[in-house]
């Protein structure tokens, strides 16, 4: 049996999980019945397709010994394995009819995935009114990042048929062996490359030190940890989203931004804790992700890391407060700042992040406030047993002290949040939630101003 090491972040992301904060993202897809017995169909599908997906069959075990032909470093990390008797029915549940999704969905992402096998389930949710049901998809972080749980996802759904891929220039042969002209470069390469290791960790820790300045705390946005889940979803028209970007540029991303900060202001100020001075850091993920790497199926992960305008009260100002602030990010680079740490995964040792995972969860909230995240969705129609994909909400996972997290994608013209709050500190989430629709609403009114 074939193992693969852990990439070191994943071994974070596996280390860090607790009880009362699981580190599982998660997918609710809505799709339009055909008949009642629709729910029950489609989870018989899921279990008969499972079985054929390999990445559905990886389990992670720990290793405490160095593995054969692998760095002495790989000394208490862990492997991804395929498991012999892998049985789906294990991971698919098919749940009793519920009028709603978002509440049977937020009491299943509280509960951790089972450890001892492949970490991911999917839950089928028969809705009550017989004309629709849901299927919510949970996979750990350490098994695959936003991309690859969608790859795996979508290996489990109707087949689509894809469009020709466009066809790679030829690539000159790969040397076997360095040319021993070029071996002084190379070193003075891997040397220059080592000490710009150093300067960006040091980079990356100064940020982060002065990110936590002069920042007025925002308790609504952190809570000691419950262990309770709360999710809710948003569904906004695309176009009014590129209506606002044409009007005043930038980008779809700034505009999704700034309405979350807008909506912030909004749920601040209507449930008494005020917005007056507050600019919560969000984290915005940015993948490093690319094909035949080292560790293919493992998360390469950066960020930015922005001060969100919520008190800003002119909704135009946030919106180019936001464009300042992610252009500055991209000049600098996915690299540098803050927003990096997650780059520094790669150099801890595997017993570093075993020991030190507990530490690392704890340290979250002097990292950032919120987390903000964009997961790509392929523009074709998706149908599970014939009956189509109409809605599909990503659910970050929740890290600890913080009460609020926030995931979007765009989907077959529309624009899905998904939301991710801890149940107790934030009783109200569906508040939240109508203000990101009104926000939308006050940027177009504003655009025409």
């Amino acid at each position: 049996m074939t193992s693969d090491l852990l990439a070191p972040l994943d071994l974070a992301f596996w280390n860090i999980e607790s009880a009362e904060h699981p580190m599982h993202l998660g997918a609710l897809g809505v799709f339009s019945a055909h008949s009642p017995t629709a729910g029950a169909h489609a989870a018989d599908l899921l279990a008969a397709r499972a079985a054929a997906v390999p990445g559905l069959r990886m389990r992670i075990r720990d290793v405490w010994q160095p593995l054969r032909a692998r760095s002495p470093f790989s000394f208490g990390g862990a492997v991804r394995e395929g498991v012999p008797d892998f049985d789906p029915l294990d991971h698919i549940r098919l749940h009793a009819p519920t009028a709603d999704f978002h509440a049977e969905a937020g009491r299943l992402m509280e509960r951790p995935l089972d450890r001892d096998r492949p970490p991911w389930e999917a839950h089928v949710l028969p809705g009550a009114d017989g004309v629709s049901f849901a299927v919510l998809f949970k996979f750990h972080h350490a098994l695959a990042d936003g991309l690859r749980a969608l790859g795996l996802a979508a290996a489990i759904l109707d087949p689509v048929e894809m469009p020709e891929p466009r066809p790679r220039p030829a690539q000159p042969p790969r040397e076997l062996l360095p040319d021993v002209r070029r071996l002084p470069s190379l070193v003075r390469g891997a040397v220059s490359g080592a000490l710009s290791d150093v300067g960006r960790a040091l980079d990356i820790g100064a940020s982060v030190a002065a990110s936590t300045l002069a920042m007025r705390s925002t308790p609504a946005l952190t809570a000691e940890p419950s262990g309770t889940r709360r999710t809710a979803g948003v569904v906004l028209d695309l176009d009014d989203v590129h209506r606002i970007r044409k009007a005043v540029g930038g980008t779809v991303n700034d505009v999704l931004i700034a309405v979350v900060a807008g909506a912030l202001r909004t749920w601040l100020d209507e449930r008494g804790d005020g917005s007056e001075g507050v600019a919560p850091r969000a984290l915005i993920p940015v993948s490093k992700r690319r094909p035949r790497t080292a560790h293919p199926q493992g998360n390469r992960l950066s960020g930015y890391l922005i001060r969100l305008p919520v008190g800003e009260s002119d909704p135009l100002g946030r919106l180019a407060a936001v464009r300042v602030a992610m252009d500055r990010n991209k000049d600098a680079g996915p690299g540098r700042g803050a927003g990096a740490v997650a780059l520094l995964a790669d150099h801890v040792p595997a017993l570093g992040h075993r020991l030190g995972g507990p530490l690392v969860s704890q340290a979250a909230r002097l990292w950032f406030d919120i987390l903000v995240t964009s997961v790509p969705l392929p523009s074709l129609s998706l149908k599970l047993g014939g009956n189509p994909l109409t809605a599909v909400h990503p659910l970050a996972p929740l890290a600890r002290g913080q009460s609020l997290a926030v995931a979007v994608s765009t989907y077959q013209g529309r624009v899905h949040y998904g939301l991710v709050a801890d149940a107790e500190a934030v009783p109200d989430l569906d508040r939240f939630a109508a203000a990101l629709t009104r926000e939308v609403e006050t940027l177009l009114t504003a655009c025409e101003d």
